[in-house]
């Protein structure tokens, strides 16, 4: 698994240190932050440097509901969504490629169950809106 990017609790991950760190996925970060902007402006957007992980996160909510977290590496960007065991059935149903819903059944026997996407490309992104859709789905 790749490693984060943002360490330095000293540095706020404002725009310009991200994109230092996206490289070619830059493009994919803004198209993400926009649709998310355009289609869902009652999101709140808050990054948080956590002392456990080492590493800046930013958290995506919607009122007091944590819809994904996301992170950032060298060259890429993930987003972890995490979704209860009563999610299987959606989960497994929702077109989703099949290492996604196997990953998603490792996790079993767990409360919180989570499936992370590494985004590179705007091709990546249709995954990502996969995963919101649901997690819209449960709220």
């Amino acid at each position: 698994m790749e490693n984060p990017a943002l360490n330095d609790p000293e540095i706020f991950p404002t725009r310009e240190v991200l994109f230092s760190h996206l490289g070619r996925a830059k493009a994919s970060f803004v198209a993400l932050v926009e649709y998310n902007h355009k289609n869902f402006p009652d999101f709140n957007e808050r990054w948080k440097y956590y002392c456990d992980g080492k590493s800046w996160l930013m958290n995506v909510s919607r009122k007091k509901k944590t819809l994904f977290w996301l992170s950032v590496g060298n060259g890429f960007f993930r987003t972890g969504f995490y979704f209860h065991a009563a999610a299987e059935h959606d989960i497994l149903n929702c077109g989703l490629p099949e290492e996604y819903k196997n990953k998603f059944m490792e996790s079993a026997g767990k409360k919180f169950r989570g499936i992370s996407v590494l985004i590179k490309t705007k091709k990546d992104i249709d995954l990502y809106k996969t995963l919101l859709s649901l997690k819209l789905s449960f709220i």
